[in-house]
């Protein structure tokens, strides 16, 4: 069994404990590994190989959007009853396996098979991971290293995607299912680095007050209650759901420009597809360097106001693009990418932040993913709209417009005083302690909303 984690006291001068280094270093391992699919630039080409058409191609991609969204509700209730560490040890070994059913199944029901149990396995740990490491550096006391530590998960996994990607091909030639197979090897290895996860003391299901819940606290009931107690937190925790819906600006342009019109948009400019792959990969390596960075950031401005900036300026890029020429499609598509990286894992340490006290954190994030993804797909209709009717530019523009309209109104709403908000302070890099948003009423409102909330995932300590 891990040993719990312990306190040390080099943690209250605001340096790492040796435990805190352990977190943070399997965090990147975890990260790396889980998310590094080796078939992604190639899956497309693989399943047509397969036989499969392509209306079943993108209709496996539509079932696995749905299910994604779906899936993100029993998961992240499970994360808040089993405990985070475990349930990232359930995406590995779910993800694993699903990596493995192409080799052993390479047709519509196999592939079906493999993007559904993908959904399973991120969605499982989608809030778990970010969770796990909030709740260990605060344990710790060195919650104020938060936002780096995710910063830099991310930027490595873009990293190994850059340095992999490419060895795709010749890979492929010594051994087709290569991709399917060493993606499976990956997951693998992040199954190892959550295994090596401390346990985080009084946290995880089945020790501590966690355990408490045994008269049926792992039935039905109790996740039905978990389920409410995160509604009623984000319906009485004002400041939470505006953050919440600040972050839908930075994943929807974000998803829009990177999946459903890349290629549309370097087309419409006359890149040809062999040089696709570069610009990808230039893209990428601006988007790690942003997010290993984002204490870059200026101190003269807060972090939410430095969210709402760079998603004006993620929406600028994309209205940019209707008057460059190539080159100036590939700086501007490299300077969107770029404010993806540094955007990202500022607001989810504001997310995090403005969880309240005694609120099940995990299922709050995979209620933030589910808004997220949901605006997502509404999103992705217009597109489909907008390009089959030939224009791009105009989604482009009205993309920009849209984005500005609802900052603007996110801002009125923020400086208007009605709603409390947290302390910030000026540094993206130090943000405030979680739950700070939810002094007064609203903290009283979400403990006398959770049943047992002294056994919550997302307590202070």
């Amino acid at each position: 069994m891990s040993p719990r984690i312990r306190r040390s006291p080099t943690g209250a001068g605001g340096g790492l404990t040796d435990t805190a280094r352990r977190i943070i270093r399997l965090n990147y391992g975890f990260q790396l590994l889980f998310n590094l699919l080796w078939w992604m630039p190639v899956f497309y080409a693989y399943q047509k190989t397969a036989g499969l058409s392509d209306a079943e191609i993108f209709g496996i991609q539509s079932i696995y959007y749905v299910a994604f969204c779906l899936f993100e509700i029993p998961t992240g209730l499970i994360a808040d009853r089993i405990g985070t560490r475990n349930c990232l040890r359930a995406g590995a070994v779910v993800m694993t396996a699903a990596n493995l059913a192409p080799v052993f199944s390479a047709s519509y029901t196999g592939f079906l098979v493999h993007f559904l149990a993908i959904a399973a396995g991120r969605s499982l740990t989608s809030g778990a991971a970010s969770a796990y490491l909030y709740d260990g550096l605060r344990a710790e006391k060195c919650d104020e290293h938060y936002l780096k530590a995710e910063g830099t998960a991310r930027a490595l996994g873009l990293a190994a995607k850059v340095v992999c990607w490419p060895l795709v091909g010749p890979l492929m030639a010594l051994a087709h299912a290569a991709p399917y197979l060493l993606s499976a090897v990956s997951a693998a290895g992040s199954l190892a680095c959550a295994v090596a996860l401390p346990r985080l003391a009084g946290t995880e299901g089945g020790s501590g007050k966690a355990a408490d819940r045994s008269d049926g606290g792992r039935r039905g009931g109790a996740f039905l209650r978990d389920a409410g107690t995160a509604l009623r937190c984000v319906a009485s925790s004002r400041w939470l759901a505006l953050v919440m819906v600040q972050g839908v600006a930075v994943f929807t342009l974000s998803r829009i420009c990177q999946v459903n019109l890349f290629q549309p948009i370097l087309l419409d400019h006359g890149i040809a597809e062999a040089s696709h792959g570069g610009v990808l990969a230039a893209m990428t390596v601006a988007e790690a360097v942003g997010s290993a960075r984002p204490q870059w950031l200026s101190r003269r401005l807060t972090p939410v106001a430095w969210v709402s900036l760079l998603s004006l300026v993620l929406a600028g890029t994309l209205a940019g693009m209707t008057v460059g020429g190539p080159w100036s499609v590939v700086a501007l598509l490299c300077l969107f990418a770029a404010a993806t990286g540094f955007a990202y894992p500022v607001q989810r340490k504001l997310v995090n932040d403005a969880v309240p006290a005694h609120a099940p954190r995990a299922t709050l994030l995979s209620v933030e993913s589910i808004v997220d993804r949901a605006v997502c797909a509404l999103a992705a209709v217009a597109v489909g709209a907008y390009v089959s009717a030939g224009h791009l530019d105009a989604l482009l523009l009205h993309s920009a417009l849209a984005t500005a309209i609802l900052l603007g109104g996110f801002q009125l709403v923020v400086h208007s005083g009605s709603v409390k908000r947290s302390h910030e302070k000026t540094s993206p890099g130090s943000l405030p302690a979680a739950g700070a948003v939810a002094e007064g009423v609203e903290d009283e409102a979400v403990r006398s909303a959770a049943p047992g909330a002294e056994s919550g995932r997302g307590r202070r300590r």
